[in-house]
């Protein structure tokens, strides 16, 4: 049985503040749409963390090797146990500046974007990548057909 254990919200900039509310039913609206991507024989436990270029840069540099910031960053956490099963954690970090700059640049809604990124997300949890180009093709096609069920046009035109 697919499960999403929990979904949480965390706040680390105050320009998120207002966004919450409608960022958490956006949020519950597309896990549920996304359930089908989830293997069913582990357990999801979700934590999207609403973060600054600051703390993006510091992620980046910790874990990537790379000083940048990025709108969106993916961690996950496997763990295993005979009595519970496979539970896996999900860290999705975003960030405000870099979404704002996105948004203005390319005219994009900045809930449309959102929800662009948290698909992306969930696709890399769920074992897609985009290291190569075959990757990132394959991850691309199944963005697109999913924003399709959103009403959001395809982002790679922009």
């Amino acid at each position: 049985m697919k499960k999403i254990t929990n979904i949480d919200f965390f706040s680390q900039s105050k320009k998120w503040n207002r966004r919450i509310p409608k960022i958490k039913k956006i949020s519950k609206d597309t896990v549920e749409k996304m359930i089908i991507y989830f293997n069913k024989n582990e357990e999801f436990n979700l934590n999207l963390i609403f973060s600054d270029k600051k703390r993006m840069i510091k992620l980046n540099k910790k874990f990537k090797n790379t000083h940048s910031d990025t709108d969106v960053l993916t961690f996950v956490s496997k763990i295993s146990n005979k009595g519970l099963g496979k539970i896996i954690y999900c860290d999705i970090f975003f960030s405000i500046d870099t979404i704002e700059t996105f948004i203005r640049k390319y005219k994009v809604k900045f809930y449309d974007h959102y929800c662009h990124l948290l698909i992306h997300s969930i696709l890399h949890i769920n074992g897609y990548d985009h290291k190569n180009l075959k990757q990132f093709n394959k991850m691309k096609k199944e963005e697109i057909e999913i924003l399709k069920n959103f009403k959001i046009k395809n982002p790679y035109t922009y």
